[in-house]
């Protein structure tokens, strides 16, 4: 089974539906077993192209998500989940058809709603910061656990209060504009073919460029 085909199914499907397609549809779609999925879904996510659950379920194809991670993206007839606070602010830039859209969250610290109006023109106005606890260098040691902690908080006392809670250590902290920044153009390209991930050197240089220092990458 050709990997690229493969990705570029799982991904379309997610573009288009908002959810993960399963084995045997993909089976349909590529003229495959299922077998021959499973085993093409996990040389994908070895090379960090996907997430992988239980029995070779696909939880994450970034910026989509099969889990609820704390946002919802929604355009036209379509939601998706948010697998994080980056990923849902580069939804609106990937997919075709989602400029705008309402993504929405809630504050982990005090629980208070919010909800933003994402487009490709310009970030939206706010007070409101993103907090990453992980360090970008590190985020595929437990990818779930990273998108799971990049949050969006009301304020810079909202992160403070929420570390003091947990316990966690300070991350870095993004304001709107820099977190819009850094979303549009990360995923460009991922819904077509072919496509290869950014080397490490072309990712660091990537955050330098929308504003991110070394701390952010883990330097």
């Amino acid at each position: 089974m050709d990997a690229e085909e493969l990705r570029l199914a799982v991904y379309r499907a997610f573009a288009a539906t908002g959810r993960a397609p399963g084995h045997a549809a993909l089976a349909a779609r590529l003229g495959a077993t299922e077998a021959e999925v499973r085993a093409g879904l996990r040389r994908l996510a070895g090379a960090r192209h996907l997430a992988l659950g239980p029995d070779d379920t696909i939880v994450m194809a970034h910026p989509f998500s099969a889990v609820p991670l704390g946002f919802s993206v929604m355009a036209g007839d379509t939601l998706w989940f948010g697998g994080c606070a980056w990923d849902s602010f580069a939804l609106p830039h990937l997919v075709p058809g989602a400029d705008p859209a309402l993504v929405a969250t809630t504050c982990p610290a005090c629980g208070r709603a919010h909800a933003w109006t994402v487009t490709r023109q310009a970030p939206p106005e706010g007070g409101q910061v993103a907090h990453f606890l992980v360090p970008a260098a590190r985020m595929w040691e437990d990818v779930v656990h990273t998108c799971a902690h990049q949050r969006l908080f009301c304020s810079t006392d909202c992160v403070d209060a929420w570390l003091a809670a947990t316990g966690n250590p300070r991350g870095s902290v993004l304001d709107l504009g820099t977190l819009w920044r850094l979303a549009a153009h990360w995923y460009e390209g991922r819904l077509g073919s072919p496509y290869t991930r950014r080397e490490p050197a072309a990712a660091a240089e990537y955050l330098r460029s929308v504003g991110l220092s070394g701390a952010f990458w883990g330097l």
